[in-house]
């Protein structure tokens, strides 16, 4: 299942060299209105990203990112406006295995243990956009609220009562 991104910022590691490379990007207004959709926020005020490549052999990359954005969300409470500044940073390691070259033997599947194994790639046209839009929206807070706003369970005569009072109700009836 493939999934429609707001924006990319795509780079050929094909023409990485040895000494690496630094991208800076930041998206247009209409790219953040996306991204904000895309990420069920209010507002995208600001999203800058830089990414270092590496080439660690010719089918090995390493990739370093940093970004710095400023979002809007809507309090789980009261919907108020809820700023947060995000700043991350963070790697991934790619290794390039063509899809012509790749064989299963006997059905197998080789599966990498651990985070430190690198992301398979195959093709060397890759979407920097899409790493730093996935672990924007990962650090996004799942229930923001405004300062000091808690929640208050509603009072009233018609409180339910606990399902296994009702059901001790019932046993003891018989």
């Amino acid at each position: 299942m493939s999934v429609e991104l707001p924006f990319s910022h795509l780079y050929n590691l094909n023409r990485l060299g040895q000494a690496g490379d630094a991208v800076q990007f930041a998206p247009s207004d209409a790219e953040r209105d996306a991204l904000a959709r895309f990420a069920g926020v209010l507002r995208v005020d600001s999203f800058a990203a830089r990414v270092d490549l590496k080439k660690l052999s010719p089918n090995r990359f390493r990739l370093v990112f940093s970004l710095d954005a400023d979002v809007v969300q809507a309090c789980v409470v009261t919907l108020v406006e809820v700023p947060a500044h995000i700043q991350l940073a963070f790697d991934r390691e790619l290794h390039f295995e063509p899809a012509l070259r790749r064989t299963e033997e006997d059905g197998a599947v080789e599966v990498p243990l651990g985070d430190d194994a690198p992301e398979e790639i195959d093709s060397l046209h890759y979407d920097l956009a899409a790493a730093l839009i996935e672990e924007l929206v990962l650090a996004l807070d799942p229930y923001p609220r405004a300062p000091g706003v808690e929640f208050q369970a509603p009072e009233g005569e018609g409180a339910a009562e606990s399902p296994f009072a009702v059901l001790k109700g019932l046993k003891s009836g018989l």
